[in-house]
């Protein structure tokens, strides 16, 4: 027997079993059931239906991690429309793009960050706008609460699990960004994965520090909503109230992105480990992006008595695809554990994760050679939005039918992968994408610029940040007529603030070829000349 795999199954396997028990912690300190929970997503799905919305049409939802972004996601899901979701530290002429780019009818967004979709709206063609506090913004936008109480009843139709549900748009790596398709067999299917890889039950409590909005949360929106576990929103990550929460919630799994570990290392230092890091729970951690040191795994486990789950992946991937918790190749107790937990790690059930040289040959497992890491997977996305040529290219590099991450990474005898450096110039900084080249760009359009080159540089805070070369126009890198701080302010006014180089330094020229190509690799080989590998560890 076939059923189809729908996103919407997730909330009504909630419902139906979990139905009085409680589902969500509000940022307002309200607590919803999953059958409050789903009345609410009811009433968003009918709002969005009488106003037009459609099966297939686009809805954007611009929010921190509070209970209306699942409301509105779950409301999107249900009328067949592609919930797509927007990331909060984005500009607003970035939104422009999006909401243009995906075609969006309808946006729900926070009252914080609504008025960057207002600075743009006479460019987009959305007609609905939705926010959770008129009061606090201006223009013409209808009330949340106010849209579903009036909802009524919706309308499900017919939905196959081959259509596209969700749009997650990557941060622009290699210009413009992309909209990653996913439809409801490959939500399902990763929302399947990390309920067994990171271990989800229904008695689990999970802290949202992880953005809701990329790729959805990890795809927990969906994991852990149809285990019937329990939601603790938040607006934002502040160390303090982490550990407290933790404690006054009994939270028992978070996901935690090097930047966030570090805050919370910092936080527990500062207060001399006198923390309650835990509450009647065992707390489990996932973390992935850059690795995170062995130091910082030893402190979360041995000092919080936190279990830390090292995966891995990318938006295109769903997008998790490794794990590191591989439980019969260490000992819980030994100190040995933490230079195998701090690797990438090992495929997901149903997934090939595979590093391969230039003619799509498999690396030797020898932890030396370079390879690029591809993979297939039922979770892995259908395409680019719109952009097939992309989509091939994504697909077919180095070897057919395979996504290419542009990850390089070395495999060890034991078939664990470990990520050493990038085959493009992407920035990883906070967990954030950070186009070199969009960085450039704006640099270029500052008079004082002759020539930029933009790369990674190692971040105690960040795990690596945006660092500019700049040859001044001047032609004298001591007396170049700009000062570094000038430079970061122009480039703060341009682009989202994590895009912003933290760090410029003025020299006489950069390294090029004969063709006149810039060699980043000479300079990011001089900046990370004391580190172990040419990749942000936290």
């Amino acid at each position: 027997m076939k059923k189809p795999l729908l996103a919407t199954d997730f909330l009504d396997r909630a419902r139906r079993y979990y139905g009085d028990h409680e589902a969500v912690l509000a940022t307002t300190g309200d607590r919803y059931t999953y059958d409050e929970l789903g009345a609410r997503a009811d009433g968003f799905a009918a709002g969005l239906q009488a106003r037009g919305v459609e099966k297939g049409d686009r809805v954007a939802v611009l929010d921190p991690n509070t209970h209306y972004h699942l409301e509105a996601a779950y409301g999107i899901l249900q009328t067949g429309a592609v919930h797509t979701p927007l990331n909060y530290r984005l500009t607003a002429d970035d939104f422009a793009y999006i909401l243009a780019d995906a075609g969006v009818t309808a946006v729900y967004a926070d009252y914080e960050y609504a008025e960057k979709v207002e600075a743009v709206r006479d460019e987009v063609p959305v007609e609905t706008f939705v926010t959770n506090d008129t009061g606090a913004v201006d223009g013409d936008w209808e009330a949340f609460d106010e849209l579903v109480a009036g909802g009524g009843a919706y309308d499900r139709p017919e939905m196959s699990e081959d259509e596209v549900i969700t749009i997650n748009y990557t941060s622009g790596t290699t210009g413009d960004p992309k909209g990653v398709c996913r439809t409801h067999r490959t939500e399902a299917l990763h929302a399947y994965l990390v309920s067994h890889h990171q271990r989800i039950s229904d008695d689990d409590v999970y802290l949202w520090t992880l953005p809701m909005f990329h790729v959805n949360g990890w795809g927990h929106i969906y994991a852990v909503t149809g285990q019937g576990a329990r939601h603790v929103c938040t607006r934002g990550v502040d160390a303090a109230e982490t550990f407290r929460t933790v404690a006054a919630e009994d939270v028992s799994y978070l996901c935690a992105a090097p930047t966030v570990l570090n805050m919370l290392m910092n936080s527990y230092d500062d207060r001399g480990g006198d923390v309650q890091t835990t509450g009647a729970n065992s707390v489990r951690a996932a973390t992935a992006g850059s690795a995170p040191p062995e130091a910082t795994i030893r402190t979360v486990e041995d000092e919080f008595g936190w279990t830390l789950i090292h995966v891995y992946g990318a938006t295109e991937t769903g997008p998790l695809v490794t794990t590191s918790d591989a439980r019969r190749f260490f000992d819980d107790d030994s100190p040995d554990r933490f230079a195998l937990k701090k690797r990438q790690g090992i495929g997901y059930l149903g997934t090939e994760v595979r590093v391969v040289d230039e003619d799509g040959e498999d690396v030797p497992q020898d932890d030396e050679t370079l390879g690029e890491v591809v993979v297939r997977g039922n979770q892995v996305m259908d395409g680019y939005w719109e952009q097939p040529e992309a989509t091939a290219t994504a697909f077919s590099e180095r070897v057919e039918g395979y996504y290419h991450t542009g990850d390089l990474a070395v495999v060890d005898e034991n078939g664990f992968i470990s990520i050493q450096d990038r085959k493009s110039d992407i920035i990883v900084t906070g967990g954030e994408n950070v186009s070199s080249i969009e960085l450039e760009d704006v640099l270029f359009d500052h008079g004082s610029v002759a020539d930029a080159a933009v790369i990674p540089a190692p971040s105690e805070e960040w795990g690596e940040s945006p660092k500019a070369f700049v040859v001044p126009t001047s032609g004298n890198p001591d007396d170049p007529g700009v000062t570094a701080d000038d430079l970061v302010a122009f480039c703060r006014d341009r682009l989202a603030s994590f895009k912003r180089p933290r760090e410029v330094e003025f020299v006489d020229d950069l390294p090029k070829t004969a063709t006149g190509k810039i060699q980043k690799y000479e300079l990011r080989q001089r900046e990370w000349a004391d580190e172990e590998r040419m990749i942000g560890e936290g």
